[in-house]
């Protein structure tokens, strides 16, 4: 019988997930299949404890559900227990046991090009929980300095008091941030800005920035967004989201499957779902 893999979200038809988790099942011959279950928020305990009852392997969680899945869970991970959001299930013998592999996923894709980030200043753009999991995961590496720069600045300071590990850091607004973006080796774009419809929108100008720093932008869907193109157009080294999102899919794989898949297969099937290849 097929082992029962899967996604939940609202909405859940843009995700890549299961064409890349599909995929590699089948590479590595197992009997398993990912699925995506569009799931209302009320609906969310009956879905969690519908695949318990099946038995599914496992599954993803993605947004608005991350944080409202912990307390349908029956244990949670030291580190999604701090960023108070999981994306990753596992089934351990009747158990379910979340995960937040977001992260990690971003500092695995980071170390193509920054190999180790504990002699850099980082500014991270945003403070929603994909910021909160990026800033959390870098601040264990004892970076120099991880400023944080946000619309609402209260909430950039909320999340540095927040997070579990000792840092340097200070909440900034995005005008401040953008005084001083030649202070910064590497800048992490966060949010959703960027994104279709408004493809031609930035968090904030990079007129300022550094050259030869390195900027990433968690968006992969454009493949350049506005303020990549406009980083490079400077002189920066930039990373799109690509990595992020195919590194923390197959952390997640790991988990369910023991087995750490093939990084640049993972890459080329999204770029080919996303018409860039």
């Amino acid at each position: 019988m097929k082992k029962l893999f899967g996604v939940l979200g609202n909405p859940i038809g843009h995700s890549m997930s299961p064409v890349m988790h599909n995929d590699l099942f089948s590479l590595y011959n197992l009997n398993a299949i990912y699925l995506p279950f569009e799931v209302k928020e009320g609906d969310l305990l009956d879905a969690v404890k519908g695949l318990k009852a099946i038995g599914a392997g496992g599954f993803n969680v993605t947004v608005p559900h991350k944080s409202k899945v912990i307390p349908f869970l029956d244990e949670v991970d030291e580190l999604a227990a701090s960023i108070g959001a999981v994306n990753t299930v596992v089934n351990e013998a009747g158990k379910l046991i979340g995960y937040n592999t977001d992260g990690l996923g971003f500092l695995r894709g980071l170390h193509a090009i920054v190999p180790d980030v504990r002699e850099k200043r980082i500014l991270v753009i945003g403070a929603g929980g994909a910021a909160r999991a990026i800033f959390f995961t870098l601040a264990k590496e004892n970076p120099i300095q991880i400023d944080i720069a946000n619309r609402t600045v209260e909430n950039a300071a909320r999340l540095i008091e927040e997070c579990p590990y000792s840092t340097s850091s200070k909440a900034l607004t995005n005008e401040e941030a953008d005084k001083h973006l030649g202070e910064y080796d590497l800048l992490i774009q966060t949010t959703m800005v960027g994104m279709a419809p408004k493809i031609n929108d930035q968090p904030l100008g990079l007129k300022n920035l550094r050259e030869n720093s390195v900027v990433c932008d968690i968006i992969y869907n454009p493949l350049e967004t506005s303020f990549l193109r406009e980083a490079k157009e400077n002189g920066a080294i930039v990373q799109n989201g690509m990595d992020m999102f195919v590194y923390q899919g197959a952390l997640a794989f790991e988990k369910w499957t023991g087995i750490f898949p093939d990084i640049q297969r993972m890459k080329d099937n999204v770029l080919e779902q996303l018409g860039g290849k």
